[in-house]
């Protein structure tokens, strides 16, 4: 069971707060809601006795969220594969919630993107996941949403760095990546 004021998190959507528990009569049936504010003042309805079935949880607490930054720093462990698996691969990870394997997703879809490019349904998937990453980051931080970005860029950066550069040399790969949400520019070169 939930408070109103927690901190939660709904997979595929990030993490939000608990506004109010509200009771709705929804097509003759009366039950009590989550009523949670999610980012950009975004309100999603869950039904309580549901909310363990569609996987809330209660966000990470700042130890967990080292181990996430941890996760950022290893090195991709997906072996070539086509992107339709890849996609579904990724697609199955982001579905659990956990966000161990939705930094996983990150963190693999980063190092594709900077080495061959992804296509369109890879960089969609890629900028909801670095949302769904900095949501529940920015209120285990309890930091700016900024702040969580650049830290996640960062962390990305030099295990890429650590892990593909450093053995093949600077000049291999694709100089670009995908920016979070509200960043004018689409790509940089």
């Amino acid at each position: 069971m939930f408070n109103v004021g927690d901190y939660i998190v709904y997979p595929m959507h990030g993490a939000g707060t608990i506004d109010a528990i509200e009771e709705k009569n929804i097509l003759g049936q009366k039950q009590a809601y989550y009523i949670i504010k999610m980012p950009d003042d975004v309100k999603v309805m869950i039904p309580t006795a549901q909310a363990e079935k569609v996987g809330i949880r209660n966000v990470i607490d700042k130890e967990q969220a080292e181990k996430v930054f941890e996760v950022l720093s290893e090195d991709d462990k997906q072996t070539e594969m086509n992107w339709n698996k890849r996609y579904r691969e990724n697609m199955d990870k982001m579905k659990t919630g956990d966000i161990y394997e939705v930094a996983d997703v990150v963190r693999n879809l980063s190092f594709k993107q900077k080495e061959k490019g992804l296509s369109t349904g890879e960089k969609k998937m890629l900028s909801n996941a670095k949302q769904i990453l900095v949501s529940e980051l920015v209120l285990a931080e309890k930091s700016s949403q900024e702040f969580v970005e650049n830290l996640i860029d960062d962390k990305i950066t030099q295990s890429y760095k650590t892990f593909r550069l450093d053995s093949v040399g600077e000049n291999v790969g694709v100089n670009k990546f995908i920016p979070f949400e509200g960043n004018n520019d689409s790509v940089v070169g």
